[in-house]
């Protein structure tokens, strides 16, 4: 969006809700709903199976198709979610990462056909198409975990991406440096500032010196790099770092690869505000929470953000209905049209309790920006685990504070006594739900259109890209006419996991530090812990288990981290395991329970077949526990197929949980409790 001057009221930020599930069709639907009540742009989300490169009736779709986002599985789905809204006058926000290059070729072929069936300059139209792919690998490793390759070649697809667009999509961000994730995983202020930063700068740095941008043009690289950003409800402190985040990019852009326009070195971030920091206790409070997170982000004129998306006051129980959007959407409009927010200068200039907070962050950040450039770069942080482990070990402090009461959480651990919720009144359906039979569908029309496509043309379009593959040239032009040809995402994926292999990233957990010593709860359970191992016979062990495509490990790292704290022996392999590697790995490892974290919805489809396997194998005494976004519905359903326990984000004391489990373990091994 055009930035205007002082002179002028500010223009309103451009206001997506966070939309797509079940079909591309079912999404079409959904976005022109959410257009006409006056959404300005339009974000997508994308399934778990999309977003890591595979198609609906692989096995690790099973259970996934769907569930958190919409399946695009070839240029078809692509040309019916956005049938009816012409994409040179849409401005649209893709969540895609690893799979970035593919989807956007897709998006970009559908441009394409428009444009032709319209009779209209195909490079004309490509010029005027806006909006965003997220395209931000490195925190994958980080938190997201939707990565599928090892970060040499991930870095290898953005920086072609980037190159591609500037020269044929200029309005294009090509990249979205997400923050947002980060905080997610703990990081605090300084950390979310300094990890995006060294993001950006990995990024900038393997653009320049690929040598498929003239130095001249560097300014307009700089200029499309655009940042996705987490706000929390610390309002002073977020708005303080989105300041001083502001300040220090205009610094680097400047010193570091001499932008010289004030304009291109503009901070342009879009947000979403903390859908993990919302509760599923007493959800009703969300709804200020929300309101006041977005205020950080909109109140400073000078650092605010030019989109905004709200997640609905639902999103801990599940996936939010339409009204529910509509809600978050008319937050945003009330402050944006009602208020007089946008008539003034930043009234916060010359705050000097407010420039403070901006100093002391900056310091931090650039302290940590130089100790990840000495490790190497993000690239090699990441690798090293050095990022990773940080994250884990921050994230490890928060939970502690909201155990012993330093960081309070209205209705979860204080002013827990509560009125019953109109909202949630018997009879009303809180949450969305997705019909099973959307899976079915989405596998036979991937066959239907595998069978009715040119074979030739797929299989040579594909070869070709595993040729482009393993040299240096840009890998955009391969991929459009993969598109074009009618490949689907786990064939382009899978044609490019045979040139750079998959990648597995360091957990962190094993780095993190320890509960403290003196916690006398954490002492308790540990002694507890201590005494069932010495009346078994040997030590506990407990699995840790993250089944389907769901990447979501903080949870997961936190529990294994409590769990090696009280005195268990873990066993966690990080992300995306299918059911059969996580039966094999507790039966291998001779685990006394297994812990299970799903945090996607698929909870019904693969927890239950873990169960079964470890049966099959002999293990059947083996508890299950789970824990994730599960509806009590569900919690009932999971009971009787037989899994020993289930958590929720309102069980957020982990030791308590850790007692729960060694209680458990005492039960099957027919010891008092």
């Amino acid at each position: 969006m055009p930035y205007p001057t002082d002179r002028e009221r500010d223009r309103p930020w451009v206001m997506r809700t966070y939309a797509g599930h079940s079909s591309a069709a079912a999404s079409n639907e959904l976005y022109r709903r959410n257009l006409a009540k006056g959404q300005t742009g339009l974000s997508v989300a994308f399934d778990l199976p999309t977003q890591t490169g595979y198609d609906p009736d692989h096995q690790l779709s099973k259970g996934e198709v769907g569930k958190v986002g919409v399946p695009v599985s070839h240029l078809g789905d692509m040309r019916r979610l956005f049938d009816g809204i012409p994409l040179a006058e849409a401005n649209t926000s893709m969540t895609i990462n690893a799979p970035a290059m593919w989807l956007l070729a897709l998006y970009v072929s559908v441009a394409r056909e428009q444009a032709e069936a319209e009779g209209r300059d195909v490079d004309e139209v490509l010029a005027k198409l806006t909006g965003t792919t997220q395209n931000d690998i490195i925190k994958e490793y980080l938190s997201r975990g939707t990565y599928i390759f090892p970060p040499g070649p991930s870095l290898r697809l953005i920086t072609d991406m980037i190159a591609w667009t500037v020269h044929h999509v200029p309005k294009w961000n090509p990249i979205n440096i997400c923050s947002y994730h980060l905080q997610e995983a703990g990081a605090t202020p300084t950390q979310e500032v300094a990890y995006a930063l060294c993001t950006a700068i990995a990024v900038l740095d393997a653009v320049r010196d690929s040598g498929q941008v003239e130095q001249a043009d560097m300014a307009k690289v700089v200029a499309r790099i655009s940042f996705f950003v987490n706000a929390g409800v610390r309002f002073v402190e977020e708005l303080s770092k989105m300041r001083a985040f502001t300040a220090l990019w205009d610094e680097i852009t400047r010193d570091r690869y001499g932008v010289t326009d004030p304009k291109a070195r503009r901070l342009r971030y879009g947000v979403q505000v903390n859908s993990l920091g919302l509760t599923e206790a007493q959800p009703e409070n969300n709804v200020q929470r929300i309101v006041l997170e977005m205020l950080a982000v909109s109140l400073s004129r000078g650092a605010r953000a030019r989109a905004i998306q709200l997640p609905a006051w639902n999103e801990a129980l599940g996936l939010p209905r339409p009204w529910d959007q509509q809600w978050a959407l008319r937050m945003q409009q009330v402050l944006a049209f009602e208020t007089d927010l946008l008539e003034y200068e930043d009234i916060f200039d010359g705050s000097h309790v407010i420039q403070a907070k901006v100093d002391e962050i900056m310091a931090g950040a650039r302290e940590e920006i130089a100790r990840v450039q000495d490790l190497g770069g993000a690239v090699a942080a990441v690798e090293s685990g050095y990022m990773k482990s940080q994250l884990v070990a921050s994230l490890a402090e928060l939970r502690r504070g909201m155990e012993n009461g330093e960081r309070i959480l209205v209705g979860v651990n204080k002013f827990e006594t509560t009125e019953p919720s109109p909202l949630q009144a018997e009879g009303a359906k809180a949450i969305e739900t997705i019909d099973p039979a959307v899976e079915k569908q989405a596998v036979a029309a991937i066959e239907e259109w595998r069978e009715n496509r040119d074979h030739a043309a797929a299989e040579s379009s594909l070869e070709k890209l595993k040729a482009v593959a393993k040299t240096s040239e840009n890998l955009f032009e391969a991929t459009i006419d993969c598109a074009r040809a009618g490949v689907t995402t786990g064939e382009w994926s899978g044609a490019l996991r045979e040139v750079y292999g998959e990648y597995r990233a360091p957990t962190g957990v094993s780095a993190s530090a320890a509960a403290g010593e003196g916690n006398a709860e954490i002492r308790r359970v540990r002694d507890r812990v201590k005494s069932t191992s010495t009346e078994i016979g040997e030590r506990l062990r407990i699995l840790v288990g993250k089944p389907g495509l769901d990447g979501h490990s903080n949870g997961a790292e936190q529990v294994a981290v409590r769990a090696r704290d009280v005195g268990f022996e873990v066993v966690y392999q990080g992300i995306r395991l299918t059911p059969e590697q996580i039966v094999a790995a507790a039966v291998q490892e001779g685990v006394h329970v297994v812990g299970l974290s799903v945090l996607s919805g698929s909870h019904l489809e693969v927890v239950p077949q873990v169960v079964d396997g470890l049966r099959a194998a002999g293990a059947g005494d083996i508890p299950v526990i789970v824990g994730g976004i599960i509806p009590p519905d569900d919690e009932k359903l999971l009971l009787e197929r037989g899994i020993a326990k289930v958590f929720t984000p309102k069980d957020y004391e982990l030791t308590d949980i850790m007692d729960g489990i060694v209680g458990l373990v005492r039960e099957r091994h027919g010891l008092s409790t």
